[in-house]
Parts: structure tokens; C-alpha cells; sequence
């Protein structure tokens, strides 16, 4: 009897989720996370999830993880010592970077520029030049690196970057490198640019190099001491890790190139919400996964997740634009400071009430946790209002309602407002502000959000979802079974990924369709060696191709999927014209008399691991629920107090709806439906929330 586990490790808490895979039995833990040691947490929920369903440990055929390590070595900016390698005259890479500034005017007064992940005092420069077309102009001096690196390992580095120009034209120079390092200190961790980045872009290949290396070794630690922790416990199954584009990486890619997962976390429910939603219908939707201190939001269009290729990652202290840009597949997901315990004041400048992005934590959290926090939060206001009841987590948490009171009193007394108005409009601000994260990634990039679902999850997301998607017109909102651990089921659905790329700058009109064809073949043979050699069967291997265009001279590129089949005889052409569609779609205009121009040309191989057999039934019970009724009282709704149904949701059936105004409960989140919507439940025990007359 095979097994397979999600773990997903967050701020707070460590969520896993056990799914069997023949009769598709569900077992849930939340325990708390172990930030010291990371690692401990998920041991200590792998120990526990095992006693409360009675499965061995070494039925654990697959052991999925999604991690923050990566992430948090980078925040806390606790990374290694890094060396850099570059090629003579260069030196100075990282510190020139793009020469740009934020604006608006003046803008550069205020700007916090990081400082780069290797010092200049451990940066070297080695004798050797490779031109742009990948030809050999200067040989590496061997004993000149040498000397080279011993020099920085003995001066204390933790891990060495190699970064040449021109290598992504060809990267022999980088490698012969790399050989000399570990003549001369065998084990000592590498990261070689060619490898992790084969794009052009001296400084954005450089920068994210440079972050791998910096993180390289803690991730590295950590990978090795969790997969010897989990032999000890005696799991047979392999790990794997969730990726920054929601796709798995084995523990030893993991270690190698921790970057790949430096947005891990925000992936995973991605993945699940896709995964979830698919299932119940929708192809396109938006995703709204609502925790303590952020809310994170992203669009997947055509059941596949939208994909940025540079993500500005927070570096350092933290500060307001203190970001490094990381060059690297992620899913393309937006953040903003608003969550369960996002904080709300009253500035004496404006007297306007605010709301975040300043954030109560998990310690002391809300006021109504019973941990000494006294600030009013969003959770405060959902507890003043009745939208949160006082019971959390199964009865293993009691709120202070009290405190929540006196806290959110603060705010009415500086307002002149009553508690309860105070509370809803602390509500009504943190809606609009998340319901603005939404449009950025769907109006600001051509999309009409009425035209997609919204799948709510994390902690939070289902109380606030009816609440916003009425803002954006995003209907159906779908809540899948346990939001709150949907992170951990997204490491279970997700696939294998990697990407295989090649810099090829032609402009259209110099280059035939059968030539980018060969190129994009030869990359996808490079995507299904890779595929063959994790052991995937060539059944449930994808390749995807997709070649970055821009117009000629500009400065960015924009991703378009193409299948390299129609790119036979005159197929440049109609790579061109969906250019053109993309570039008016995102910006509202194209260049009528500009030649296009290839940048990038790749090949993404995906290996489909087999999915989990999440609940499911045939038996429609019907539309009453009457059977799910808990409990009957007064709820504040926007000025007016409404008789409210509280629903148990583990007493649901599908068929059954759920006329608004009603509070759905369960173990790890609460469910908000408004007045004028209903919800149903769907034969995978989603609640589907429409307006009532479309329920």
C-alpha cells in the first residue's frame, strides 16, 4: 500500500497532507513550524501524521516538499560568504548592475541599493575571453586561477561563483574552471553560471549565480540532514523538492541549484489551486491565498499558471525596495501586505484609517490570540463582526473576544465610529487592497477578471473571498477542502520541470522557420535526456517550446509558446504576428512598421508523476444542509445585523447549497458566504459561491 506525503513548511505553522493512492484516504496535520531548524518541524509532523492514521513510515513512497529555506536565507540575509570568478576587466559586474534608478524624478535619493551577494574584496578576475559567438579568444591561464582560488578559499569563502563572459555562447571556459577548483578542494561547493542561467545578460546571469552560491550551502545542509532524518525514521521513498514555477526537482538538483526554489512556498498553492480547479471545471482563474501576514495572488490562463522570468526577491534588511532581481523560472505571483494579522491605524497626518502592511506576526500575534498582543488586526475585526467564531483549529485554539473588542476600539475611538462600523471598515480597506493585487495581475496585464474564477485558500482567503471577488466580478469563487493546508497539496500534484534555453538574437527577417525549428529540437532531445535520465517513462514526458521576442531595440522580452511543427517553410511570420497579439494585449499597442527579434529559444520537459486521488462522489444528497447547521445567530454585515446559519463543513454533501448570509466552518479556515450569494457543494467537495441566482 503506497503513500505519498506533502509537506509545506510556512512561517507559522508545517502543514502535511497524507494521501493513499489507490483509495485516495486523506490524512491532515498542522504542527508548529521550528524556524531555528527547520527540519525538526517536519520530522516531528511526519512522526505525528504517521501515529494518527497508523501508516508506517516506510510506506512513504513519495515524500513531496515545498521549503522557505532558501527564501529565508535571503531575508535574513544569513547566506554564505560568496567568491566570485569572473572573466579579466569585469570585476566590477555586480556593482555597475543596469545603472538604473527608481523613478519618479528624485527617485534615486531614495533608493536602497543592496549590497551585492559577493564582495568586491571577493571578487577575482580570471585570465581567459570568450567572444560573443562562443569562439575562444584568449585560452584560461591554468595556474593564474589556481592561484586564483586558493587565494579565495583560503582568504574564507564559503562557496565560489564561476562567471565568464560570453559563456552562455559556450561554457567550456566555465567548466575547465570548475575542474581546477575541485583538484584542488574536491567537495568545495561550486556554481557555474552556464549552468544555471545559459541566457545572455552579463549582470542578471552574474547576480543569480552569485545567489545560488549564496544560498547553496544552508539549503545544501538542510536537504542532507532532512533526507538522513528521514532514512533514520525509516521512509524508503525519495524527496523532492517544489520549485519557484511549481514544478519538482529531486533533492539533488535541490541542493545544487537552491534558486530554482527561492519562491517554493507561494508555488505550491498555485499548483493545488490549478490542480483543484481544473477538476471542478475552470481553466482560468485567479488565486487568492490569504495568510497571517501577506496575501498572495496569481492568474493561470488555459489551465497553466502564468510565468515570470525575473522576480524581484526582498534581500537584506527587508526595507521598502531593498530587492534583488533574481533571473529565474517562477510562478508569476504577486504579494501584499495584507493578512490575517496585517495591523490597522489612524495616522495623525491624514486621520484616514489604514490598514498594513505592518503585521502582528505570529508573535503575539492578533489581539484575540491569547499571547499578549493588544494591536487591532484584521483578525481582531473578523472576530468583532462574528465572521470569525471564537473556536479555531478544532477547539485547539480559543480566541479573546474581549481583547479583540478593546483592541478594534482603538480604532473607533480615533474615527469617532462605533465598534462594529470600525471593524467593517477595517474590513472593506483590507478587501480593496487585495482586491488591487488582483488587478495588477489581471487588468494591468490585459485580462478582464470577470472572465476568471477565483479559487480561495491559506488561512484567511475564504472569509474574504466572496468579499472580493464581488469587487472584481471574479465568480465562481471555489474553495477546495482544507484551504489551509492547500500548499501541501499543491508538492502533491505538482510534476517534474526543467528548462533547457539558448541565446539566439536574430530578427525575423534574418533567420528561416526550419532553422529555429532544428534549434528548438535539438533542445527538447537535451529536455527528454534530462527526463529519462529522473526516470520518467516516455509516456509521461511534455515538452513545451516557447522563444522570447521583442521589437528591435527594445529592452525586454515578452515569452511566446509556440509548437515548432508550424514554424515549418514561412513560420516566422505567424511567430511574429502572436507577438504582435501578446505585445497589444499587455500594453495596449504594437509596432506596425518595427521588425520583431528572437532573443531566447526554449524547451520546458515536464515528467508527470501520478496524481493523488483526492475525495470524490457520485451521491448528490441534494440542495438541503440542514443536516450541517451548528449553530444560529446574529452576524454584522455591512451596517446591518443578519440572522446567520454556521455550518460544519465536514456535515456537507454534494448537492447540498448554502444560501448567504452564512459562516462555514472547519478545521484550518472559515468560509464567509454573503448576503445575495450561495454557495453548492460540488461532487469533489469544493464550495462553488455565485450570486444566488446564478447558484
Amino acid at each position: 500500500m503506497a503513500y505519498r506525503l506533502g509537506v509545506d513548511v510556512g512561517g507559522t505553522f508545517t502543514d502535511l497532507m497524507l494521501v493513499h493512492d489507490e483509495t485516495g484516504d486523506l490524512h491532515r496535520v498542522k504542527t508548529p513550524s521550528t524556524p531555528a531548524d527547520p527540519s525538526q518541524g517536519v520530522l516531528a509532523g511526519v512522526r505525528r501524521i504517521c501515529e494518527e492514521s497508523g501508516v508506517s513510515p516506510d510506506q512513504l513512497e513519495y515524500v513531496m516538499h515545498g521549503t522557505t529555506v532558501a527564501t529565508n536565507a535571503l531575508l535574513e540575509a544569513k547566506g554564505a560568504r560568496v567568491g566570485l570568478i569572473t572573466t579579466q576587466g569585469f570585476r566590477q559586474i555586480l556593482h555597475l548592475a543596469r545603472s538604473q534608478t527608481p523613478g519618479p524624478l528624485a527617485g534615486w535619493m531614495i533608493m536602497i541599493k543592496p549590497d551585492p551577494p559577493a564582495a568586491l574584496e571577493d571578487t577575482r578576475e580570471a585570465k581567459e575571453r570568450m567572444s560573443a559567438r562562443g569562439e575562444v579568444v584568449e585560452a584560461v591561464e591554468r595556474e593564474q586561477v589556481r592561484a586564483t582560488v586558493r587565494d579565495l578559499v583560503e582568504s574564507g569563502v564559503e562557496s565560489l561563483t564561476v562567471s565568464l563572459i560570453n559563456s552562455y555562447a559556450n561554457a567550456s571556459h566555465e567548466r575547465e574552471i570548475k575542474e581546477i577548483i575541485h583538484e584542488e578542494y574536491p567537495d568545495f561547493p561550486v556554481t557555474l553560471s552556464s549552468d544555471v542561467l545559459p541566457e545572455f545578460r552579463e549582470y542578471e546571469r552574474t547576480l543569480t549565480a552569485c545567489m545560488n552560491s549564496y544560498v547553496r550551502p544552508r539549503v545544501e545542509a538542510y536537504v542532507r540532514n532532512l533526507e538522513s532524518s528521514l532514512k533514520d525514521l525509516g521512509v524508503k521513498g525519495e524527496l523532492n523538492l517544489l520549485r519557484s514555477d511549481a514544478g519538482l526537482m529531486t533533492a539533488r538538483v535541490a541542493s545544487e541549484h537552491p534558486i530554482y526554489g527561492v519562491l517554493s512556498g507561494p508555488s505550491g498553492g498555485v499548483a493545488a489551486a490549478l490542480y483543484i480547479a481544473r477538476r471542478a471545471g475552470f481553466e482560468n482563474i485567479l488565486t487568492f491565498d490569504m495568510g497571517g501576514t501577506s496575501t498572495d495572488v496569481a492568474l493561470c490562463e488555459n489551465g497553466q499558471p502564468a510565468i515570470a522570468r525575473e522576480t524581484e526577491i526582498p534581500y537584506g534588511s527587508g526595507l521598502p525596495g531593498e530587492v534583488i532581481p533574481v533571473k529565474v523560472a517562477s510562478v508569476n505571483v504577486r504579494s501584499v501586505g495584507a493578512g490575517g494579522g496585517s495591523i490597522a491605524h489612524v495616522p495623525e497626518v491624514t486621520g484616514a484609517l489604514r490598514v498594513g502592511p505592518q503585521s502582528a506576526g505570529a508573535d503575539p500575534g492578533p489581539a484575540c490570540y491569547p499571547k499578549g498582543g493588544d494591536e487591532p488586526t484584521v483578525t481582531d475585526a473578523n472576530v468583532v463582526v462574528g465572521h470569525l467564531p471564537p473556536q479555531l483549529l478544532g477547539g485547539e485554539m480559543t480566541l479573546d473576544v474581549e481583547a479583540a473588542r478593546a483592541a478594534v476600539d482603538k480604532i473607533g475611538g480615533a474615527l469617532g465610529l462605533d465598534r462594529h462600523r470600525a471593524a467593517q471598515g477595517i474590513l472593506d480597506i483590507v478587501n480593496e487592497n487585495m482586491a488591487g493585487a488582483l488587478r495588477l495581475i489581471s487588468v494591468q496585464r490585459g485580462y478582464d477578471p470577470r472572465e476568471f474564477a477565483l479559487v480561495a485558500f491559506g488561512g484567511a482567503g475564504p472569509m474574504h473571498a466572496n468579499a472580493v471577488a464581488r469587487i472584481m466580478g471574479s465568480f465562481p469563487v471555489v474553495v477546495p477542502p482544507a484551504p489551509g493546508l492547500l500548499c501541501a497539496t499543491g508538492d502533491l500534484v505538482a510534476d517534474f520541470r526543467d528548462e533547457f534555453a539558448r541565446t539566439f538574437i536574430r530578427t525575423i527577417d534574418q533567420v528561416t522557420g526550419d532553422e529555429l525549428r532544428n534549434i528548438l529540437e535539438e533542445l527538447g532531445a537535451e529536455a527528454r535526456a534530462w527526463l529519462a535520465g529522473e526516470g520518467i517513462a516516455k509516456e509521461r514526458q511534455r515538452i513545451s517550446y516557447n522563444v522570447d521576442m521583442r521589437y528591435y531595440r527594445q529592452g525586454y522580452e515578452i515569452p511566446v509558446e509556440i509548437d515548432p511543427a508550424l514554424l515549418a517553410g514561412d513560420g516566422t511570420r505567424m511567430l511574429a504576428e502572436r507577438f504582435d497579439q501578446l505585445h497589444e494585449q499587455f500594453y495596449r499597442f504594437k509596432m506596425e512598421d518595427t521588425v520583431s527579434e528572437i532573443v531566447n529559444l526554449r524547451a520546458v520537459g515536464f515528467g508527470e508523476v501520478p496524481k493523488p486521488r483526492l475525495a470524490e462522489t457520485e451521491d448528490g444528497a441534494g440542495p438541503d444542509s440542514s443536516q450541517a447547521v451548528v449553530d444560529e445567530h446574529e452576524v454584522y454585515f455591512e451596517g446591518d445585523w443578519r440572522v446567520t446559519r454556521v455550518y460544519d463543513r465536514s456535515r456537507l454533501r454534494p448537492g447540498n447549497r448554502i444560501d448567504g448570509p452564512a459562516i462555514v466552518t472547519e478545521f484550518d479556515s472559515t468560509t464567509v458566504v454573503l448576503a445575495g450569494y450561495a454557495a453548492r457543494v460540488d461532487r469533489y467537495l469544493n464550495l462553488i459561491i455565485n450570486p444566488a441566482e446564478e447558484a
